[in-house]
């Protein structure tokens, strides 16, 4: 089993965004999603921005725009990135969802034979969201026809995807009621968490650090508990959106096995 990471863009933000109460300071954010390739078949976990975004940062609505102000790396998109994987969008067997703001749900839709894995509550939250939270979910990326499999919070929390203890779904709510995180289990390098929004950075993480944007902020903490955990019987942790963290890990085309 192989697991690598790629990268859409970058958000230039404020580091107060991602850890609140932290001094006003500039932030440039990776905006990364994985392909696991397991032995009965392909899976992503979160996409990215959609093909419009990409064409056009433009078409996100203006508030976004003022307040993260997203940009496009160039060969970023999602299915740009598979094609120099070789992986085509039928290969696709699942499309986890870690939650369903802009940046991570971009390619819901993109692959016809895939089982597309959310959380109930999450899907059900970016239809009627709290006003605070509305302007990071379009509906244009998850309002599909496409097969859905619903995953029911902490009833199945730690859903093995293919029974086989190597892709294991976390339940990590408080960033959104829905929120979902990753453990991949690998041969060689071994257990890798991938958080995503749960924990935006590792300075998040040592210190039980809140980010400024979250529906639950005890759930949140819950979470960052959980992942500290995790950490603490030696499983290698790869936050959301940390610039400097993001450095040491390995991108495509180099892998974790």
């Amino acid at each position: 089993m192989k697991l690598y990471a790629m990268q859409c863009g970058v958000i230039y933000t404020d580091k107060s965004v991602l850890i609140a109460g932290a001094a006003s300071q500039e932030f440039n954010i990776p905006v990364p999603y994985f392909l696991i390739e397991h032995e009965k078949g392909y899976v992503l976990f979160d996409s990215g921005h959609n093909q419009s975004t990409v064409n056009d940062i433009k078409t996100l609505p203006q508030p976004i725009l003022d307040a993260v102000c997203p940009g496009e790396l160039e060969g970023g998109f999602v299915l740009d990135a598979l094609k120099r994987a070789g992986v085509k969008p039928e290969d696709i067997m699942y499309h986890i969802c870690s939650h369903l703001h802009f940046d991570h749900a971009g390619g819901i839709g993109l692959f016809p034979n895939a089982t597309y894995v959310v959380q109930r509550q999450e899907l059900h939250y970016a239809y009627v969201p709290d006003p605070f939270m509305k302007i990071l979910y379009l509906r244009e990326d998850f309002d599909k026809d496409v097969n859905w499999l619903f995953l029911d919070g902490y009833n199945d929390n730690r859903y093995d995807l293919f029974g086989d203890g190597k892709i294991i779904i976390y339940y990590t709510p408080g960033h959104t009621p829905g929120h979902q995180s990753l453990l991949v289990n690998l041969e060689k390098n071994g257990p890798v968490f991938l958080t995503v929004d749960s924990c935006y950075t590792l300075e998040n993480l040592d210190g039980l650090l809140l980010s400024s944007l979250n529906a639950n902020a005890q759930a949140a903490i819950n979470s960052l508990q959980t992942i500290k955990d995790l950490q603490k019987r030696g499983v290698k942790i790869i936050t959301g959106h940390d610039p400097d963290a993001w450095l040491g890990v390995k991108k495509f085309p180099e892998f974790y096995e």
